[in-house]
Parts: structure tokens; sequence; C-alpha cells
């Protein structure tokens, strides 16, 4: 299963224009901290109420697919579900996207594989008379093909995203369960740019692939794409027989990520506390201290950067746009095969069933989506934190990991109120 479209370019991320993440190498820890292209504020919001109106929504199609991915959050199947939305169902889902209002939600169409359902083209052409711009995350199986890309594109698909998970066949294709499916990635990944289609290249990021993350950002380089998204595991569906990172692993490959930004479009997923990141780095930069001491960086961090300044990915070059603030139930949404409502793929958290309640119902009345939308409620560290408003910490990664959807995030090691520049801090949230 390919992980979500989790951006926009032109007019559709997670769906719809792609939006890169944040920052600037800044600080004397890092090579090339020039400043370009910064921001004068680390962190964007959407332009519309999110407790009215989700700004993605995403939708899996299927949960057919013949790969067995290590991290499939779906533990998809290789036959459909005969439950599953029909064509019809499928369209009046989309005119209750619609319902929300203007501008429409992005939409992303999901799997499994949504190549499986016979019905795509027809559904991507309804999806575009009905005023959405569907992306499309389809998984590298024989499916899909240079014809496949190219209907896609006819039929009204701006942008589709691609899973790679390690620089190398033998890495990525033991991840993905199968041999060659490495080489059809960077096939399609070819040859969608060929047909017009903008590519948004997704990253499980594991243990076992912390050392690939600086060459599969310079393939992301060199081969271009609209967007690098770094995916933090969560534990559920497959993932959870995967070996999770320490909160400290977790800091450096965030941060390594901050400093490669403006050489490669790079977003993190299930990462929200990438943007208490790009506050600090931001807030350090200006008073010209070193974040590797001030953010008490370990060696993980300094190996990633050394092998990315030798690759030369640590330099300005690009002009970038902050991470965006939403998160699962607080501008996201997610409604599965059959139909039922969640706040995320990865927060399997039921709030309703469109066959039988409107989306914009669900998603606005919920007491499972109202609750993710009040920070007050957040509990541990992250209800105590200073950063909860712009950061709240991974819903998914909590409820995973404890059964509490507003448990603390388990992969955070931020102590609150340990940040050096409180004043300054405070005023730049309260101007967020």
């Amino acid at each position: 299963m390919n992980e979500t479209v989790d951006g926009q370019a032109a007019a559709v991320p997670g769906g719809g224009a792609f939006a890169p993440a944040s920052g600037n190498a800044g600080g004397t820890g890092a090579p090339g901290g020039t400043g370009a292209g910064r921001r004068s504020r680390p962190v964007r919001h959407v332009h519309r109420d999110v407790a009215d109106a989700p700004f993605i929504v995403i939708w899996e199609a299927t949960r057919a697919c013949p790969l067995a991915c290590l991290h499939c959050r779906a533990e998809a199947v290789p036959e459909r579900d005969p439950s599953e939305l029909t064509t019809d169902e499928a369209v009046e889902l989309m005119r209750q996207i619609t319902a929300f209002g203007r501008p429409a939600p992005l939409f992303v169409i999901t799997g499994g594989d949504p190549f499986a359902r016979p019905d795509l083209y027809e559904l991507i052409g309804r999806a575009r008379e009905l005023g959405l711009a569907p992306a499309v995350s389809p998984s590298a199986t024989p499916t899909l093909t240079a014809d496949g890309l190219a209907r896609l594109r006819e039929a009204g698909t701006n942008v589709i995203s691609l899973s790679l998970d390690g620089a190398t066949a033998a890495r990525h294709d033991d991840f993905r369960g199968f041999a060659g499916v490495f080489g059809r990635t960077l096939q399609a990944w070819q040859q969608a740019r060929e047909t017009g289609l903008k590519v948004q290249i997704n990253t499980t990021v594991t243990r076992a692939n912390l050392m690939d993350l600086p060459d599969i950002a310079r393939l992301v380089r060199d081969r271009g794409a609209l967007l690098w998204s770094l995916f933090l595991l969560v534990p559920t569906g497959r993932g959870r027989s995967l070996t999770s990172l320490t909160a400290a692993e977790t800091e450096d490959v965030l941060n390594f990520a901050y400093d490669i930004a403006e050489t490669v479009p790079v977003k993190a997923t299930e990462a929200h506390h990438f943007r208490r990141i790009a506050v600090q780095r931001h807030i350090l930069h200006a008073h010209g201290a070193d974040h590797v001491t001030g953010l008490g960086l370990g060696s993980l961090y300094r190996t990633l950067l050394r092998r990315a300044v030798h690759s030369g990915l640590v330099r300005a070059s690009r002009t970038r746009r902050p991470p965006i603030d939403v998160s699962a139930g607080r501008g996201l949404v997610f409604v599965s095969h059959t139909g039922q409502v969640s706040p995320s793929g990865f927060l399997p958290l039921p709030a309703g069933d469109v066959r039988e309640r409107p989306l914009t119902e669900i998603y606005r009345s919920s007491p499972v989506f109202t609750a993710l939308r009040d920070p007050d409620r957040l509990a541990g560290r992250c209800g105590a934190c200073e950063f909860r408003t712009v950061c709240g910490g991974s819903r998914s990664r909590a409820f995973a990991l404890t059964g509490d959807a507003l448990a603390e995030e388990p992969w955070c090691s931020y102590v609150p109120g340990s940040f050096p520049y409180p004043q300054e801090l405070a005023r730049l949230l309260r101007r967020a």
C-alpha cells in the first residue's frame, strides 16, 4: 500500500497544491544556512476554519493490493472487498466533499492499490466534473504502466504519489515484499513526469533505512519531485512488526529534514513535532545560536548531516514554504473503502459512516473529531507543552502505542518549558 499524497501542486496535497515543509539550515551547526527563502512565520496555517471544513479528504478506494509491504496500515489483501463503496456511492461521497464549500478540500484517492478498481478513471472524471482535483496514490504493481499513468492524466489527475523506502533495490524490495518493485517505481516516476503528472515521493522512516535517507534525498533532487514526504512510522497494521525509532533519533531525523529543505522540497508526515522544530530553529537562527547544542542533537543527526553535505544537499537553492498546521481530525479526514469515517487512516477511531450520515455532519460534530481539535484536552507532556497549539503530537501514534488518542506523543523528547527563548516564542505563537 502506498502512503497518502500529502500536499498539493497548483490545484491540488495529502492532497492538492503540495505544501513543502519549512525552514532553513541556519545556525552555526549546519553548513550552508544562508537564510535564503526564509519566511517570517515558520509554520503556515490553513486559511479556513478547520472545525468547519477539512483541508484534505483521503478516500481509501480499495484495500486490494498484491504487495505485502512491511508497514501497511490497511493490511492489504489481493482481492477486493465486496462491501466497498460502489461507483454511485463513491460519487455521492464526492458530492458530500463539495458540500464543505469553496475552496473544495483536497481529495486523494488511495488504497490498497486504486488501480484495482476498474472504475478508477470514471471516478476521477466525475470528481473533476464536481469541482474536485483528485490526486491518486497508486502502488508499484504490474498495473502501474505508462498507459495507466497517461489515462490518469487524461481523466483529470494532476498529481500522484509513489513510495520509495530504500535507495537500492535490495532495501526497497525487501520492504515491499517483492522483487522488482524498486525498478518499477523508478520507471513509473519517469513515465509520470513525461506524461505531465507531478510526483510526490513518500518514504517510511524505519531503523532499517535511516542511513538511506540522504541517498533517497539525492534521488529526489536529481530525478525531480514535487515533494518528498518523510513518514514517521505509526505502529498499526503490519507496521506493528517494525522496530520503532527512539524519541532522540526522531529529533535527529527531523532536524536533518529541516536542513535539506532548501534543496529538496520536504514534508514530514505523522511528525507533528516537525512544526515545533521549525519554530525552534527559526528562533535559534535569529539569535545566531547553535541548534546542535541548543536542541541536544545526537550522533545520528551528525552522520546524516555529514552525508547530506557531501551530496550537496545542504545548500539553499529554492524558496521553501513552512510546514502546514494540519493534523488528524483537525484539517484531515479519512474515509475507508466501506465508507467508515475516521480522523486518519492511521487513527482508526470510528466516527461515522457516509452511507448513513453526511461527511460534513460527521466531521463537524463527531465527538471524536471535536476532541482532537481541542489542544486543552491533550494529556501528559503534550498537554503541558507550550507548543501544543502548533504541534500537538501525533494522535495516531499516541493511540497506537497507548490506546488513548489524547495521550502524549511517544516519539517526542522535548521537555515542556525548556526552550531558552520563552518570550520570543510566546510572541511568535500569538502571531501564528
